[in-house]
């Protein structure tokens, strides 16, 4: 479904991600883990076109998309939940998923506000409140809610743990675990290991800004000096 291969990225001069490779197949969900400040979020946005990859290859269903602006790769199917929500504060629940709003590709069941609330049940009982009156872990959800609003193939998931109460990450990885259900393919930047093991099939991670490990969940729980090298605080 998805296929980066040596990315590299600047912010100015800073030399951010250098030759970054990973693969998300169909149906499937892949968490890429690191620290603050490993390259995460970059490699989220440099998939998206929001920084543009200085070198590399971006495949996404087997067409290149790397150099293609942000609304285009949209349009193929790829849709992006940034860590920072951006969710229309002035606008209702039932707005802002109204502004994410495409039509479904041909073969999918599109994703509907009645769909999405019985995904999100909280969101149904506020779909007239407006965003910027939601707590984070509701903001959280709508947010994922309006970017499925496009009936996307793919999802970029940017840290969608961070800052949650524990009983709204538990909601959270339900969430997950019935859009993966669904057949929907998420890439997930996480820095919490334990959300990271109930949703994903595989893990990547990152580390100054290059990819250090890639395998499945049962092999990084049982890789001690991994985990110790690269994730712990």
């Amino acid at each position: 479904m998805l296929q980066v291969s040596g990315v590299s990225a600047y912010y100015g001069r800073a030399h951010i991600l250098d030759g970054v490779t990973l693969d998300v197949g169909a149906g499937e969900v892949v968490v890429l883990l690191g620290r603050n400040g490993a390259g995460k979020s970059t490699t989220m946005k440099a998939i998206m076109g929001l920084v543009p990859p200085a070198a590399g290859s971006v495949r996404f269903q087997g067409a290149e998309i790397a150099g293609q602006e942000p609304f285009e790769i949209a349009r193929r199917g790829l849709g992006y939940v940034p860590e920072e929500r951006r969710i229309f504060s002035e606008l209702s629940v039932i707005e802002n998923l109204e502004v994410g709003r495409r039509p479904a590709a041909a073969g999918l069941r599109p994703w509907t506000p009645e769909r999405l609330f019985g995904l999100f049940p909280s969101l149904g009982a506020m779909q007239d409140r407006p965003g910027g009156r939601m707590s984070g872990g509701e903001q959280q959800m709508l947010t994922i809610a309006r970017t499925l609003m496009g009936n996307p193939r793919l999802i970029l998931l940017d840290e969608p743990s961070e800052g949650l109460a524990p009983v709204i990450i538990e909601r959270m990885a339900e969430a997950i675990r019935a859009l993966k259900a669904e057949g929907l393919s998420i890439l997930l930047s996480e820095q919490n290991l334990h959300f990271a093991q109930v949703v994903s099939d595989r893990a990547t991670i990152i580390e100054k800004g290059r990819i250090r490990w890639s395998g499945s969940i049962p092999e990084l729980l049982a890789a001690d000096e991994v985990r110790e090298q690269y994730l712990s605080v």
